[in-house]
């Protein structure tokens, strides 16, 4: 029988706190934790063997803001306010950019279209087609099947979304959202 201890639960409290308060206060860091055995033993690190990792490639946040940045820009020469979302493979927002008066809707329909692009690796004016097929896919959790998102690719798989939103037409939006990925080319 161990002699040690057990925290209280004050302890942890104090330490959820503790964790709280770096992330409330905008810390940016690593915070990491280790759980030891009921005999107060910490486990020893067991390395992953080569067979059980992946490999993906993500869109950096400098290229990201750059897409977006392009794609607000090409709308702008238009005379056209849009928001611009940038999304990565994972669908978790890098870059949102909203043009000076853009409508307050189009900020979400931005982020919803590129989640939607990279998740089927498809531009959304392509993928509203298949709704006459298939029109429970609408009912997806975060899509927005509109003309206005765009894959980004690298060696045939996709790496994130440009959706854009605010045009006056789904055609306009798409266009804009291709803009941001032409600037990765450049």
């Amino acid at each position: 029988m161990s002699s040690r201890k057990k925290p209280s639960g004050r302890t942890r409290v104090l330490v959820g706190g503790a964790v709280l308060a770096i992330a409330g206060a905008g810390v940016v860091g690593t915070v990491a934790a280790s759980a030891a055995d009921s005999t107060g033993t910490v486990p020893a690190a067991v390395s992953a063997r080569s067979g059980n990792l992946t490999e993906t490639t993500h869109l950096t946040l400098d290229a990201a803001t750059k897409a977006a940045q392009a794609a607000v820009d090409a709308a702008e020469k238009d005379g056209r306010q849009v928001s611009v979302a940038v999304v990565d493979r994972n669908g978790n927002t890098l870059v949102t950019l909203r043009g000076d008066d853009a409508g307050p809707q189009s900020y979400e329909s931005a982020e919803r279209k590129a989640f939607t692009a990279v998740s089927w690796n498809a531009p959304t004016s392509e993928l509203a087609k298949r709704l006459e097929q298939a029109p429970n896919l609408k009912d997806i959790p975060g899509t927005l099947f509109l003309g206005g998102g765009a894959p980004v690719t690298a060696k045939g798989a996709p790496v994130a979304g440009i959706g854009v939103a605010g045009a006056p037409s789904g055609d306009l939006d798409e266009r804009y959202a291709q803009a941001g990925v032409a600037a990765l080319g450049r």
